[in-house]
């Protein structure tokens, strides 16, 4: 099949898009499986991503990164999950997310404490929104943060943590005042090996993912200095998410379409193979009118995408068309790849072929980084705006 080449894609990139393809078919992809069964990634591997500048590519040189831009991480984040479909490498969390949060709002002591150490793989980090009783409503979380002295002491627990296990600096978000609601929000940095009080809880158990390494945590009067406090400003937590967030919301869509891709060519490899009533299943007309309707749709999700990075590398990127393309694409990519396992009939429910596992990792794209239903509640907010 014919490749897509965005638009906002130029020499240097496509050399890194090669060398990607190289280091996951080499470093990610053989491991897969052992990595599903153990329910993380090796510890290890974040170091050679480090080695070969995966982590933290946006970040500045001076800060340890490679010194590019959100293209280069758009490339990175699209070539990860075209080469295994989605994996427990949660570099979208740690890089496009993670580190965003400490350039954009961290101050200079900040960031050259901990972003060197986010783009080695020496230090992996994670951000704790969600809490047992609270998803998409941040504005009602229950951990809290509060100054004693010179120091917060910080008190609650967390849930859905993706780098939950291996993350040695955790973004917690909790409230340094409780009374202010969304403006007594605040992000705390967690040094996990410093934290006394701070556990893990058991890895969690998912539907699909399974080698991403995703956990409860638990902060039982964690003591942290002033320092450790993201920009030295309190409550300004809520506004630090909301303005992250269309980055973020992209990210999951640039996910889907690459995992709508690799769905697809998987199919046609598989239907130009598997003979019926004498004959390859891509030469009958519904196999290949559904692989049509699949190949527009994936299309489509990639244009629009191409769209959204070009208008977010102007900051243009509003959160209204970032909430579009996260519903929209993910949605699709649930739809497209259970087409897509129906024509693999019985093969298409066993875990050995990457179609179920496939089908199995999108699931959860429809609920982490805003439920769609969240999403659709945002684009129809500008409706009468």
């Amino acid at each position: 099949m014919t490749q897509h080449i965005s638009p906002w894609m130029d020499d240097e990139l496509i050399m890194l898009q090669d060398s990607l393809r190289e280091f996951f078919a080499k470093e990610m992809v053989p491991h897969e499986e052992r990595w599903q069964k153990q329910g993380h990634i090796d510890r290890d591997f974040w170091n050679k991503a480090g080695e070969i500048g995966i982590l933290c590519a946006s970040v500045p040189e001076e800060y340890g990164g490679m010194g590019g831009d959100f293209r280069h991480e758009a490339v990175i984040a699209t070539e990860q999950f075209r080469a295994a479909g989605f994996s427990g490498f949660g570099n979208s969390v740690h890089s496009q997310i993670c580190a965003g949060y400490i350039l954009d709002y961290g101050s200079e002591e900040q960031k050259k404490r901990w972003l060197p150490k986010m783009a080695t793989g020496e230090m992996v980090c994670a951000i704790a929104m969600t809490e047992p009783g609270t998803g998409s409503d941040l504005q009602n979380i229950k951990t809290t943060a509060r100054l004693e002295g010179n120091e917060y002491v910080l008190n609650g627990s967390k849930t859905f943590i993706t780098n939950g296990q291996q993350a040695g600096l955790i973004i917690v978000v909790a409230k340094t005042d409780p009374s202010q609601g969304a403006k007594g929000v605040s992000l705390m940095m967690v040094e996990t090996a410093e934290a006394e009080g701070f556990a893990r809880g058991r890895n969690l158990e998912k539907l699909g993912l399974k080698s991403q390494d995703t956990s409860e945590l638990f902060f039982d009067n964690v003591r942290l200095p002033p320092e450790n406090l993201l920009g030295g400003v309190e409550g300004q937590g809520f506004y630090q998410l909301m303005k992250s967030l269309p980055q973020e919301r992209l990210v999951v869509a640039l996910g889907g379409a690459a995992a709508m891709n690799k769905a697809l060519e998987e199919t046609v490899a598989y239907t130009s193979e598997r003979r019926a009533f004498g004959k390859p299943l891509l030469e009958m007309q519904n196999t290949r009118f559904k692989l049509a309707e699949v190949k527009t749709i994936a299309h489509i999700a990639r244009v629009f995408l191409d769209d959204c990075v070009a208008k977010h590398l102007r900051g243009e990127l509003d959160a209204t068309t970032a909430s579009m393309a996260k519903w929209w694409v993910t949605q699709m990519q649930c739809e497209t790849i259970d087409e897509c396992l129906q024509l693999f009939g019985g093969y298409g429910y066993m875990s050995e072929y990457p179609i179920a596992n496939m089908y199995a990792d999108a699931r959860v794209q429809k609920i982490y980084g805003g439920s769609n239903e969240i999403m659709k509640e945002l684009i129809a907010r500008s409706l009468t705006s």
